[in-house]
């Protein structure tokens, strides 16, 4: 097959957060970069967009652990290079019931990782945060400073232009068709659904919410990832209490776990109200979305009554935003070669199931590490195979 476009060391599909720092990290290191996005730069139809994203290094899982104590450091480096802010600190506060198996954990990540942190009772969870907050009786809490803020849109333009600036080649609204073996010279031909053809000697492909329906049309494989359209809301804060709950200050993220995972970030992009949202969403096709109403509402707004005592105005949320999660069985990522008759020449990244986005310098960082060096550095890969879906995954 002919190529009508240039050649590459590495084609990058699609420009999300993930796309982007992969980008900026094969760029940085001197090779021929193309980034293909199918919908504009920074669209609202994947999961890269919005106006803030937590950042917390206490998992359930240890892995994570040391891939978000990393990205802490990388996003620091790379504000440095772009000159502006997209990581805001904030302490973390979380909460759940004594016997929750996924809050013990987290307890038990801390002093495994000797994470300076508090666990609190019910008492002294409403004493430390003056009232802010109100746990049930048979809670615990844990506060600790390893919290914050990153701003998604900010961050992910921010990529983008450090990968420009390291000479990658981006295009938006080249929507990747197919991706085809090279037998004769090696590599790979991407083609767009405009007829473009690319060659590169890589490929990486991070197309979110659209990651299954790509990989299936030119492998056959099947992968175990399935969109969800997810809401973010906002509520309103009672006059008078609005700088009580401002990053900043002494307000953490916040995270409670239990039968409903609900998060949210302290007051940063709109002045006066509270994000606060439930974590998961509703199965759906990202090309024929429902734009629906959220899930769980009656579930958060009697969460919000009770943990905020009365001083967020739970009747209806003042802003609604639509978001896309791409979520596996484990909630785990997908990150390894395609394998088959592609080897280890196209490169997946995806399933981040809401909660990646924190990561992505060290998952941008890995990305390029498989492309570019065949392996990954300093990350133990296993929780992320493909081949960990062997008895579900359609071969």
């Amino acid at each position: 097959m002919g190529v009508s476009g240039e050649c590459f060391d590495v084609i990058i599909i699609g420009a999300g957060i993930m796309g982007s720092s992969t980008a900026y990290q094969t760029a940085k290191r001197g090779l021929k970069t193309l980034v293909l996005e199918q919908f504009d730069f920074l669209h609202h139809r994947g999961s890269s967009h919005g106006e803030t994203r937590t950042i917390r290094a206490t998992y359930p899982q240890d892995y994570y652990f040391p891939m978000v104590m990393e990205s802490y450091k990388l996003w620091r480096q790379a504000e440095a290079q772009i000159g502006y802010k997209v990581y805001y600190e904030a302490h973390h506060f979380d909460m759940g019931h004594v016997d929750d198996p996924d809050f013990r954990a987290v307890i038990a990540s801390c002093r495994k990782h000797s994470v300076p942190h508090q666990i609190l009772r019910p008492d002294q969870v409403a004493q430390k945060f003056s009232g802010r907050f109100f746990i049930p009786h048979n809670w615990l809490g844990v506060s600790h400073a390893l919290g914050g803020v990153i701003k998604p849109t900010k961050a992910t333009a921010m990529y983008q232009a450090l990968a420009q600036k390291y000479g990658a080649v981006l295009r938006d609204n080249r929507e990747v068709v197919d991706i085809k073996r090279d037998n004769q010279n090696g590599g790979v031909i991407v083609v767009t659904a405009g007829g473009e053809s690319f060659w590169g000697k890589k490929c990486v492909v991070t197309v979110g919410a659209w990651m299954n329906k790509l990989v299936k049309a030119v492998s056959g494989i099947e992968l175990p990832i399935q969109p969800l359209e997810t809401h973010v809301f906002y509520w309103r804060i009672k006059e008078g209490h609005e700088e009580k709950y401002a990053i900043g200050g002494d307000f953490p993220t916040f995270a409670s776990y239990g039968e409903t995972y609900i998060y949210g970030t302290p007051t940063l992009e709109y002045p006066g109200l509270i994000k606060v949202a439930v974590h998961g969403g509703n199965p759906c096709d990202p090309d024929n979305r429902p734009w629906g109403s959220g899930t769980k509402m009656d579930v958060l707004k009697k969460w919000i009554a009770r943990t905020f005592s009365g001083v967020v105005d739970t009747s209806d949320p003042v802003v609604k935003q639509a978001c896309m999660y791409s979520w596996t069985p484990t909630e785990d990522f997908v990150i390894d070669f395609l394998g088959g008759r592609f080897g280890k020449d196209v490169v997946v990244g995806g399933g981040f199931s809401g909660h990646g986005f924190k990561m992505a310098p060290v998952i941008g960082q890995v990305l390029a590490d498989l492309a570019a060096e065949g392996e990954a550095k300093g990350v133990d890969m296993s929780p992320f195979r493909i081949g960990r879906f062997v008895q579900i995954c359609r071969l």
